[in-house]
């Protein structure tokens, strides 16, 4: 899988952006998405992730993480159909904002590391591009016993 990290914050370390990028990619071969999947990942601060979250989700107010799933259609959008080209085009799956300064805030509050926060909030995200969501119980049960049989297998388990 093709990952791109960008740190608007400049708070990363590099191991913590090898811990995102490891655990996305275990993930992405635990789901088994293709090889050339593609997506991306942004650091940034509380007050950027506000902008966004206001602008796109029309909630004024920060938030920890905000997944743009690339596959997802909306009713003023055309539809395209491009399975005839699968083999030959990238999968590109979005993109995953996470807010540090909430990071921070939710491993203190949560008695965590930041590294454990970040894998979750990185993993959440990443789940939610490939088609979960806990919208309803039985989809929130799937997506939460997934996400923490994956955060385990990876060695990043609650204790």
């Amino acid at each position: 899988m093709e990952l791109d990290i960008f740190d608007e914050t400049k708070k990363i370390t590099k191991d913590q952006e090898q811990l995102v990028y490891s655990l996305l990619t275990f993930a992405a071969e635990q789901l088994g998405l293709p090889s050339t999947a593609e997506m991306s990942v942004t650091f940034v601060t509380n007050d950027r992730i506000q902008e966004i979250n206001r602008d796109y989700r029309h909630k004024d107010q920060p938030t920890d993480v905000i997944s743009f799933a690339l596959e997802d259609e909306t009713e003023d959008e055309i539809e395209v159909h491009l399975e005839e080209f699968a083999d030959a085009l990238p999968l590109n799956i979005g993109d995953i904002l996470i807010s540090v300064d909430r990071t921070e805030e939710q491993a203190k509050e949560y008695g965590h590391s930041f590294e454990r926060e970040l894998g979750f909030l990185a993993l959440h995200g990443f789940l939610h591009l490939n088609g979960y969501d806990h919208m309803e119980p039985e989809d929130e049960k799937e997506m939460f016993d997934l996400q923490k049989r994956l955060l385990k297998e990876y060695g990043l388990g609650r204790e």
